[in-house]
């Protein structure tokens, strides 16, 4: 198994643990607007190591001063420091990983399996307009009787269909659905704008209304990013 096995798809759960153990709060529950700024690091190449040397600068900083009356609600306080120690690794030519022993693969076949089966059922529960999503995700459930599926072309491939069923769902979302989708992503960001650069507050709205029409529909999330 590669190492683009285990680290690629750990990227969320690793994220999401780290960055609940620096606040002290295990219990603490991401955000919508949390998840889908972890995805446009993911989309980013932002490397894993450099999100958890961020979060962990972030929060040195956030210790450092001499009031802290305010917790940290969301890991887009982060967010500058993630991407300062992007930017350094880049410019240290460090790929973002150490020398380590073959990864374990983070899940079996039949837990992959299983997930595509349950998110076939899923989809063809949310009726007209997702047949022909419903029956590739069914394709690819039946072609594990054939063999062990190569996990990064199996994701590309579930990427491609989630792309479909997305562009599905927004075409259906009404303009007062999108107007109230807007709103709470606008609420939720206000606080943050200023510590993201405009084009990652672009690709922040994609991944945040992407999620919240998926969610409005009772669709799920395909990519084995979301396997957990």
């Amino acid at each position: 198994m590669s190492e683009f096995s285990s680290n690629y798809f750990n990227y969320f759960t690793e994220i999401e643990e780290h960055f609940q153990k620096a606040r002290g709060t295990s219990l603490f529950l991401l955000s919508p607007l949390d998840w889908a700024l972890i995805e446009t690091w993911k989309n980013s190449g932002i490397p894993l190591e450099a999100a958890l040397r961020g979060i962990d600068a972030a929060f040195e900083k956030w210790r450092a001063k001499r009031t802290r009356a305010q917790m940290v609600n969301s890991i887009a306080y982060c967010a500058q420091a993630v991407m300062a120690e992007a930017q350094r690794m880049a410019d240290a030519g460090s790929p973002g990983q150490t020398a380590r022993a073959e990864p374990k693969a983070p899940f079996s076949t039949s837990e992959v399996e299983r997930y595509v089966v349950e998110n076939a059922a899923s989809v063809r529960r949310a009726g007209a307009g997702f047949e022909a999503v419903a029956e590739a995700l069914e394709q690819i459930a039946a072609e594990f009787a054939t063999g062990e599926p190569e996990l990064e072309s199996l994701e590309q491939r579930l990427t491609a269909i989630e792309q479909k069923m997305i562009a599905i769902a927004k075409a259906r979302q009404s303009d007062d659905e999108a107007l109230e989708a807007r709103k709470s992503l606008d609420q939720q960001l206000k606080p943050y704008r200023g510590k993201m650069t405009a084009a990652q507050i672009r690709m922040l709205e994609q991944q945040f209304l992407d999620r919240n029409v998926l969610e409005r529909l009772g669709l799920p999330r395909l990519s084995m990013f979301y396997l957990r």
